[in-house]
């Protein structure tokens, strides 16, 4: 599996002041020195972290590839098709929510995410779809024309240690098997960190872990370098 890793909160510190400390390309250098073979930031519509200077900077100068979330948004859909990521990730919005919330309805507004989704597919980036791991939605996601699924893994995440925890992660395990046999191929992240992950692995055929929180979160105690490293050895 390859870890792409989330840089969405070195933002939310450096915006906490207004200034330019911490560096969100400096933190992408980092990851990728580390063991990150993707950058992700979610740009989203209330640009609370991430704005839209660091994403033409990140373009510009990362060395691996960068992945864009995004909201079936015209605005963010313009940006992403001009600085073209290697790949743009499809998640619901919601104005008040802390964080991402749950998977994005696909099955029930499948032609709008199509319609939206086509012009990001004419220009070559990947699409992935962020979704929960539900059969009805893998189905539908397969139907838009999408390369990825990513799976919602906040269930599997919070239910850790738990009495639901298999049922949660046998839910994760036979979306993916189904993605699969539908021609997708599929990530997963939310809520992973370094006590859960370990469990990916038994799901066959995961292409990349998106993970930022939990990263970050060591990253305050033990520094970026070896928070990314020790991530990447986990899940290789």
């Amino acid at each position: 599996m390859l870890l792409g890793v989330n840089i969405d909160h070195i933002a939310t510190l450096r915006n906490a002041r207004g200034g330019v400390e911490p560096s969100v390309e400096k933190a992408a250098e980092i990851a990728e020195e580390n063991g990150a073979t993707s950058i992700t930031t979610h740009l989203r519509e209330d640009r609370r972290h991430i704005k839209d200077e660091d994403v033409y900077a990140l373009i510009s100068k990362l060395k691996t590839r960068l992945n864009l979330e995004m909201a079936m948004a015209d605005d963010i859909r313009e940006i992403a098709l001009d600085i073209k990521p290697y790949s743009i990730c499809l998640v619901p919005e919601r104005r008040q929510e802390i964080t991402t919330e749950g998977g994005l309805n696909v099955a029930d507004q499948l032609d709008k995410v199509k319609e939206f989704i086509k012009p990001l597919l004419d220009a070559g980036i990947i699409v992935s779809l962020f979704i929960d791991p539900d059969e009805r939605q893998v189905k539908a996601s397969a139907e838009t024309g999408a390369q990825f699924i990513e799976m919602h893994t906040g269930a599997y995440s919070e239910c850790y240690g738990y009495e639901e925890e298999e049922y949660e992660f046998l839910k994760l395990k036979k979306s993916a098997e189904l993605a699969q046999s539908l021609g997708l191929k599929v990530n997963a992240g939310h809520g992973l960190n370094y006590e859960n992950v370990h469990r990916m692995h038994e799901i066959d055929g995961l292409h990349e872990l998106n993970i930022g929180h939990s990263i970050i979160s060591k990253a305050v105690f033990t520094g970026l370098s070896k928070a990314v490293s020790e991530m990447r050895d986990l899940i290789k």
